[in-house]
Formats: C-alpha cells, sequence, structure tokens
C-alpha cells in the first residue's frame, strides 16, 4: 500500500466557519431571529427618492402581477455596508411566483419570462428604503430562501443580500456539504423505515412497506418483527431469506418487492435498553432511494472531500454486510436486485477511509481493515473470478446477472419495442405476452439471451448504451478489468504493507479452485503480496493483448464470444490510467489519440458520435452514449490524469464539467440534475428515463449523488484563477483560449521520466501518511 503526505484539502470540520452569517447553513440562519441592526442606513437623495414608498411611481411591493418594469435598467447605487432585507415570507412568495414563474413550474428560471426584478425593503429602514433584486440568479435564490425559512416556521425574516447574490460556485458548495448529503442520508432501522421504504420503482400492486432479512440474521430478525408490532401504521412486513438465493426465488418474490437489510450496530435507546440502529448511508436520489453499488463509491469520495468520515464507512461496513450475507455488494438492496452486482470499487475505497481514521484508534483500525480487506477478497474470487463472470479462455472478467424474465424495476413500457414483435406474432398484447414470458408458460430463446444481455447491462452501471446493447454478457469491458487489476494492486500492496506480507481468510472458491472436491478445499487461505502481484501483471498483460489498439492509441472492448476486439470508442479507455495498469507510453498515446475524441464543451462525453451511429425514430439516443456526459467518468479521468502527470488536462477536463453543473445551477434555480446533455449544454434530456433531480418545487433538496461527489472532488482542482472564472460562469473555451501555458506544460511533462507502474500520487483524495 502506497503511503504519501498529506492532502492538500482540509475537511470541513477543521476549517473555521467565518463570522458572517451569509455563509452559514440554513439550520444555523434561520433557526434563531436574525439580528436586526438599530443602525440606519442611508442611500444617496436620488436613490431614496426612486425608491420610498412616497414616490408614486414606485412599483406594488404586494402580490400583483401588474407589476412591470425594464428587466435590465442600470444598477442601484451602491453602499459601503451590507444590506439586509426585511421580507414577509409568504407574501414575497407569492409575489415572485406571480409575477416570475411564467411557466408554473415553482421555479424561476431562464426560460421564465417576467420583469426578473422585485424591489425589498431594507431592514436598517424597517422597510422605507426599496432596493431591486434582479436577474434569474437572484431571484431564484430568493425564492430558495423563502421556502428555506417557511422549513423553520419563519413568517418574517431578515435576509442578508451576500445569500442572494453568493458567489454560485461558493453557494452550490455549501447547498452540497449542510444539505444535500443530509437529504440524501438513509438508515434502515424503526426511525428510517418509512422513508426508505418507498420505492418508485414498484409496479406491483403490493405497495406495503416490506423488508427481507438475509438468513441466519435471527437478532435483525426478531428487532424488525417488534418493529412491525411497535409500529402498526407502518403496516411493515418482515420476510426472511432462504438460505440458497436462486434466479427463481427472486423472480417468485418480484410481485413482493421489498428493502434487503443492511448493517446494523447495538445502540443503548433513551430508556437505557439495549436495541438495534441502521449503519446510515448515502442514495442517489429522486427514483433511486436505496443504496446504489458504484454510485456509493463516488458519493464517498464527495463525503472524505466534505469531512464525513463516518458516514463513508458507514457505506463501507454496509458493502461488507452485503458480501458476507448476499454474496456480493448488491446492484442495489431491493429484492429485485439480488442476483445483479455493480462495477468494484470496495478496495479503493476502503483504502480511503482507512487512511483517515483517528490514529489513535490504530488496533480497531486495523480489525477493520481486516474485516473489510477479507470481504473484498472473497467478492473478488467469489463473484468476478467465477464462471459465468470469469471468461478462462480469456481470462478477463465480464458483467453476467443470472436472471428470469424480465427486470421488473424498470418502466411499464420499457421494453415494449421489444416484446411487439412477439405479441403480434400470437395475437396478443404486450401486457399479456409479458405476463407469460414471465410465467414460463411462453418459452422464446431469442428473449431469453435479449434479457441476459439487458441484465448485464444494468449491472455494468451504464444502463443503457449501444456499446453493450444485445452482446454484454460476452463482452470483457476494458472499465471492469481496469477496476479488478485495481483490486490486485491494492490488495497486494494493503497485504504487504499492513499485514506483514501475510494474510489469512477463509477459502472462497473460484474457477481456479474448481478442481478441489469439497473435502479437499482447506478451511483457511494465507495470501501473500506475491500472488497479487501476480495476478495483476496477468492481468495487465491480458488487457494489453486483447483490448490494446496500438493504430487507434486506445483501449477497447474484448468479445468473449467473438473473439475480436470492439470498436465502440469509450471514454472507459481512461479506466487503466485511474487503475495505473497502462504504461506510460499507452497513456501518453491515449492523451494524445483519444482525448480529443470525448473531449467537448461540457467535459467528457461518453462515447464519440460515430461510435453511436445515427439516431432515428426507431433507433433512439441511449443515455450512457454521445452526447451524454456523467459524473463517474469525469472524476475517473481527472484521477487517471493527474496520476501519469498531467495536471492541466485534468484541470481543463475538470473545469468545462464544473463549468456544466455551474452553468445549470445558476440558470435554473439551483438544479443539480443525474447527467447532462455536455454537447448541447442542457441538462433537458430528450433520453430513456429523462433526468432525475429536475423535479421539485422551489429549491433543490438533494442534488444528484455522484454530480454533487464530482462538484466537491472537482473543485480540489482548481487553481485560484480557474475558480474565479467559475465563479464568472465563463465559457470554457474561452478561459482555455488565454491559458497559452496549456500546450508548454503539457510538453514539459512529457519529458519527465518514464514510469512503468506509476504510483497513486493523487493529491486529492490522496493516502495520507500515518505517523
Amino acid at each position: 500500500m502506497n503511503v504519501t503526505e498529506k492532502p492538500t484539502h482540509l475537511r470541513m470540520n477543521d476549517m473555521p466557519i467565518p463570522p458572517s452569517t451569509t455563509v452559514v447553513p440554513a439550520h444555523e440562519y434561520y433557526a434563531n431571529a436574525n439580528y436586526v441592526s438599530r443602525h440606519r442606513t442611508f442611500g444617496s437623495s436620488k436613490k431614496s427618492e426612486a425608491h420610498t414608498t412616497d414616490n408614486p411611481s414606485a412599483p406594488a411591493s404586494t402580490g400583483t402581477t401588474q407589476y412591470r418594469r425594464q428587466r435590465r435598467g442600470s444598477h442601484d447605487d451602491k453602499t459601503s455596508k451590507p444590506r439586509r432585507f426585511l421580507i414577509d415570507v409568504d407574501e414575497t412568495q407569492k409575489l415572485i411566483l406571480e409575477q416570475e414563474d411564467t411557466d408554473g413550474d415553482f421555479q424561476i428560471t431562464v426560460n421564465d419570462i417576467g420583469p426578473k426584478v422585485i424591489t425589498l425593503g431594507t431592514a436598517d429602514s424597517a422597510g422605507f428604503n426599496k432596493y431591486d433584486i434582479r436577474g434569474t440568479y437572484m431571484l431564484s435564490n430568493l425564492l430558495q430562501e423563502l421556502s428555506l425559512a417557511q422549513d423553520y416556521g419563519r413568517k418574517y425574516v431578515v435576509l442578508d443580500e451576500a445569500r442572494l447574490n453568493e458567489n454560485p460556485v461558493d453557494r452550490l458548495s455549501r447547498m452540497i456539504r449542510h444539505h444535500f448529503w443530509d437529504g440524501l442520508t438513509r438508515r434502515i432501522d424503526a426511525e428510517g423505515l418509512e422513508m426508505i421504504s418507498n420505492d418508485p420503482k414498484n409496479r406491483s400492486r403490493n405497495t406495503a412497506p416490506r423488508i427481507y432479512i438475509p438468513f441466519g440474521e435471527d437478532e435483525t430478525f426478531e428487532y424488525y418483527n417488534k418493529v412491525k408490532i411497535s409500529k402498526p401504521a407502518l403496516r411493515l412486513e418482515v420476510e426472511q431469506l432462504p438460505k440458497d438465493i436462486t434466479p427463481e426465488y427472486v423472480q417468485s418474490i418480484n410481485e413482493k418487492p421489498g428493502i434487503l437489510a443492511l448493517a446494523m450496530t447495538k445502540h443503548v435507546d433513551e430508556e437505557g435498553h439495549e436495541t438495534l440502529k441502521g449503519v446510515p448511508f448515502v442514495v442517489p436520489g429522486g427514483r433511486f432511494n436505496e443504496m446504489y453499488g458504484w454510485d456509493s463509491y463516488f458519493e464517498s469520495l464527495g463525503l472524505l472531500v466534505d469531512g464525513r468520515l463516518e458516514l463513508a464507512k458507514g457505506m463501507v461496513d454496509n458493502f461488507v454486510y452485503e458480501i458476507q450475507h448476499y454474496g456480493k455488494i448488491l446492484n442495489a438492496n431491493r429484492s429485485y436486485y439480488l442476483m445483479r452486482t455493480q462495477p468494484p470499487f470496495l478496495t479503493d475505497m476502503m483504502l480511503k477511509v482507512y487512511d483517515r481514521l483517528p490514529a489513535s484508534l490504530e488496533l480497531e483500525n486495523k480489525q477493520w481493515l481486516a474485516d473489510t480487506l477479507t470481504a473484498a477478497i472473497k467478492e473478488y474470487l467469489t463473484v468476478w473470478m467465477s464462471e459465468p463472470r470469469y471468461d478462462p479462455e480469456s481470462g478477463l472478467s465480464r458483467f453476467y446477472s443470472e436472471g428470469c424474465g424480465m427486470p421488473p424495476e424498470t418502466e411499464s413500457t420499457h421494453f415494449d419495442h421489444v416484446i411487439q414483435p412477439f405479441a403480434d406474432a400470437m395475437g396478443i398484447s404486450i401486457e399479456e405476452y409479458g405476463k407469460r414470458y414471465n410465467e414460463r408458460t411462453v418459452i422464446e430463446p431469442a428473449l431469453d439471451t435479449y434479457f441476459k444481455h439487458d441484465r448485464a447491462v444494468r449491472e455494468s452501471g451504464h444502463d443503457t448504451t449501444y456499446r453493450l446493447d444485445n452482446c454484454c454478457a460476452d463482452i470483457a469491458t476494458v472499465d471492469l478489468n481496469a477496476l479488478l487489476y485495481k483490486y490486485e494492486t491494492d490488495i497486494a500492496e494493503t497485504i504487504h504493507s499492513m499485514f506483514g506480507d501475510s494474510f489469512e481468510t477463509p477459502f472462497f472458491a473460484s474457477y481456479e479452485t474448481r478442481g478441489l472436491t469439497e473435502k479437499d478445499r482447506p478451511s483457511t487461505v494465507v495470501h501473500t503480496s506475491a500472488e497479487w502481484f501476480e495476478r495483476a501483471r496477468i492481468r495487465q498483460k491480458k488487457m494489453n493483448h486483447y483490448c490494446w489498439n496500438e493504430e487507434r492509441g486506445m483501449f477497447f472492448d474484448y468479445d468473449t464470444r467473438l473473439k475480436t476486439m470492439g470498436t465502440y470508442e469509450s471514454v472507459t479507455t481512461f479506466f487503466t490510467m485511474w487503475a495505473g495498469c497502462a504504461d506510460r507510453e499507452k497513456a501518453e498515446r491515449m492523451m494524445t489519440s483519444a482525448l480529443p475524441l470525448f473531449e467537448v464543451t461540457g467535459g467528457l462525453v461518453s462515447g464519440t458520435e460515430s461510435s453511436r451511429g445515427f439516431i432515428t425514430l426507431a433507433r433512439p439516443n441511449r443515455q450512457w452514449d454521445f452526447p451524454f456526459g456523467w459524473a463517474p467518468h469525469q472524476i475517473m479521468s481527472w484521477i487517471g490524469f493527474e496520476r501519469y502527470g498531467f495536471i492541466e488536462e485534468a484541470r481543463r477536463t475538470c473545469y468545462r464539467w464544473l463549468y456544466t453543473i455551474t452553468k445549470s445551477f445558476v440558470d435554473f434555480n439551483g438544479v443539480v440534475p443525474e447527467k447532462f446533455d455536455i454537447v448541447n449544454m442542457t441538462h433537458k434530456v430528450q433520453v430513456e428515463y429523462g433526468n432525475v433531480g429536475v423535479d421539485f418545487k422551489f429549491i433543490p433538496r438533494e442534488g444528484f449523488g455522484w454530480m454533487n461527489a464530482s462538484y466537491q472532488v472537482g473543485l480540489s482542482y482548481m487553481d485560484r484563477g480557474l475558480r474565479r472564472a467559475l465563479g464568472a460562469v465563463m465559457d470554457p473555451n474561452k478561459v482555455f483560449k488565454s491559458r497559452e501555458l496549456e500546450m508548454s506544460r503539457r510538453n514539459a511533462l512529457h519529458t519527465q521520466s518514464l514510469v512503468e507502474q506509476p504510483p497513486d500520487v493523487t493529491t486529492r483524495l490522496v493516502r495520507p501518511h500515518r505517523g
């Protein structure tokens, strides 16, 4: 395990909060009555005349839709003292909606065509002096602040102007740190069940809250049965899973979907009784109201930047629980995901958390690390190095989720275009055909193959894309194998540096041990760093052989069935740089050959337009293809670029992505969505599933999990000039046209000594030295 210098960022808990009231979170700002200064602030006589209520031409300050004023007049005179406004919360909210929300979506955006100006009375003049609040950004912030004030029961509020014209970078980062993470945090126990049981994806007739408990977890089963009795209003149903979970069993409970139990800790309640308490975790948001696999990794990076160590650690603990009791890190903890996993990130997540744990608890921390490492080794061997996910011929791994029938979590019409021809051939409705297919009274091998690949696509996290369309279960993807290489090197380094190069675990079956009978299997196995470094070396060699295209200068997926290298140009080629499995020469080739293919105005696009192909009514857009950009791809690429010394490229692509988020935040009432069209620069996407995180009234409460994380992580890549440009929402093409140092710095970096296996030298989420 590499140990380097301390991280350059500060945890939020270590940072002093400025004394100004303008930067504090809402629970501090609105919980108590604001202090109203007794000192009058006098403006110029011209301003006073123009803005007092004695002026007959002054606009009305109460609810009226006849308030019309030139939208962009000259700015009012400045005052040396920060302004504070005395506001009637309900009346002002009513006014701003009637006057400015012209499209009726309870948001103030650039699409609204109101005058974009409202007059407020200053607090120092007891509302006598007036001042104009102008523009989409300030008005949308005003609407958000009014909603926050209502949350705390405030009828009147004294509001700092600085909360309305706050630098958008500071405002968004503050909202993520103090509001969005809390809005996305869940816990599965008596207090948290009602919130987590809600499943927008449940299309069954049985919508009662239901929780499934793993086999053998008798204490947990007893706990939830007590909750069922003590809280009858919940209508909670408690079920225990069988020891062996099969695809047939999972399909049998699709009409009774429920949440899957996660880790719990013992806790003494207020009455002194010992009970259980759920380990908290973060959900992505919107319709995704459960703990997801790779989402949780990226969310944990943001949590660590924001000093939320215990929450990030809890998510690792929940992953370990899933491996121990469900056999894998789940796609998400709902019953219909029991057979499906997601891209593996546990080892990197584990190490980043471990190296931030308090040094005073060294023994406890090392035991935690040992438990988590054991779970990671089990997942690696039993999931990724076992059939059907492991392909013995190529030695590479694939996404492959066993299952029966159609995935039940999709929208009701999602597979209509697939089912239609088969239903028409039988002369029955799509709905009836789907019912018979799921019940296996209709057998159709072609559909079985289709859904085998569809489940694999969903396991890949890239659902959906033409890159993996109707072939995913056969594809050894670059991203998966790069992640497994990282597992191998992380495990090797941890065993070597933390456990004296000897680490004992129970025996875990894999393809390698398939020849051992039950009698011949040892009860325990001792692992050394050498064997895990050898695994990494072999995987790297096979990836270079099967996936590297020398002519194109990038990595491609490998089709294990057709035994051919793919041709789809995917930004996941940069996962090899994040994992460190690309040598220096290949990394440099990717920066010159691949980066120009994916870098667009708003960041790094998922794939190229030529790889996606033509879009028609019969062949619609897929959300993980061109022109869409996603947070995981951005974060992985930044860290990969930085790892190999391409700092300017990391900053440039990072700025593009943060600009996309910031501009949308400014123009659309603080929205932070799941994804963006980063070519046409919009979050209003016309694609399957639409966009998550855009449907809210007045104020965003959650953002979206990995989008929040990408913003917090990305800010650490910004130097002072870039952060200033970002706060001004400057177009990235203009910003980097003026940064002529880009090419000279790139050339200078290329002259550095070659590194065959570069160490983990990321400065943003680096593992700090443990004194």
